[in-house]
């Protein structure tokens, strides 16, 4: 176990490193020159030449890559190049906000799918099976900025239920302003958690070792408890660790939508400025996360299912 954790953690830093230096190619193929941004279109040349010095933009590219690997390594991720504060204090400021609303969408739409799934596969073939069938399709082909947006139309400006706009002051005030961004984000993802659960407890149930505890007089629950349930959430628990990376993406869009604080609306206003610091910081963070939690749902099924723990 400890062998296939080391194992993982290193691939981990290698495609946290990978996907940075892609980023940065990238960011150099997007037209515009950062340095003309920040000054204005009436700066001198000379300094437009100074600032690009200044930022290190006048390096070559691999240049630029092995320098802030090794900015990182020294733990600095650089400075904004308009207010000149530190990278890291900047990002680690808008992090917890959508931590927070990644964790909420996920956490409802985990409990509300892992249940309506197990459900289901219970009641096959029933009206409340076709009737889960059909709910999470139509929750899965909805994008979250499409459901962002009616959300807001109908409990936001219809009816009045809810805020749509910040992420609001104190505790209580938070959560009703976290309600409507939590909702958009994980309502696609009772679906996608419903059928994945449907479905593999449906193979699960048709296994021997079920079929032998049933044959020796076993209550069904504990059987759906301890022997089924306990493998059928698996590939859930798969789906939502790779699933984070998606749940960024749509944060994205979310967080602009309510003009709420957060790392997506930070990456968003830094692309407009080509503040390039900024937005290799924030995805460098960005895709920590994102393997680190596939990381932990990968040891999490080693957790659950021991036959994995043996062939590590």
């Amino acid at each position: 176990m400890l062998l296939y954790a080391s194992q993982r953690l290193v691939l981990s830093v290698v495609i946290v490193m990978v996907a940075v230096s892609i980023l940065t190619l990238m960011l150099h193929v997007v037209p515009g020159d950062p340095a003309v941004m920040i000054l204005g279109p009436r700066a001198t040349p000379e300094l437009i030449e100074q600032t690009r010095e200044a930022m290190g933009l006048d390096k070559p590219l691999p240049v630029q890559i092995i320098t802030f690997f090794g900015n990182i390594l020294r733990g600095d991720l650089g400075q904004d190049v308009f207010t000149g504060r530190a990278v890291s204090q900047i990002v680690f400021e808008q992090l917890p906000y959508t931590l927070i609303l990644i964790t909420v969408s996920i956490l409802w739409a985990a409990v509300l799918g892992i249940a309506l799934g197990c459900y289901s596969a219970l009641r096959r073939n029933t009206w409340l099976d076709t009737l889960t069938g059909v709910i999470s399709v139509g929750t899965i082909s909805i994008p979250a900025f499409v459901m962002a947006l009616y959300s807001v139309l109908v409990f936001a400006v219809w009816l009045r239920w809810l805020p749509a706009i910040g992420a609001g002051e104190g505790f209580w005030d938070g959560v009703t302003h976290l309600i409507l961004p939590s909702f958009a984000i994980g309502v696609s993802w009772v679906g996608y958690v419903a059928r994945i659960v449907r479905a593999s407890m449906l193979e699960v149930m048709g296994q021997p070792h079920v079929r032998m505890a049933r044959a020796y007089g076993l209550p069904d629950r504990w059987i759906t408890r301890s022997h089924i349930l306990k493998i059928a959430v698996q590939p859930a628990v798969t789906l939502i660790g790779t699933g984070v990376a998606h749940l960024f993406s749509a944060a994205v869009f979310v967080e602009v939508i309510f003009a709420r604080p957060g790392i997506g609306a930070l990456i968003v206003q830094a692309v407009n400025e080509r503040n390039y610091p900024i937005v290799l910081g924030a995805v460098l963070v960005t895709t920590g996360i994102i393997v680190l939690a596939t990381l932990i749902s990968d040891l999490v099924i080693a957790w659950l299912d021991p036959r994995q723990r043996e062939d590590m």
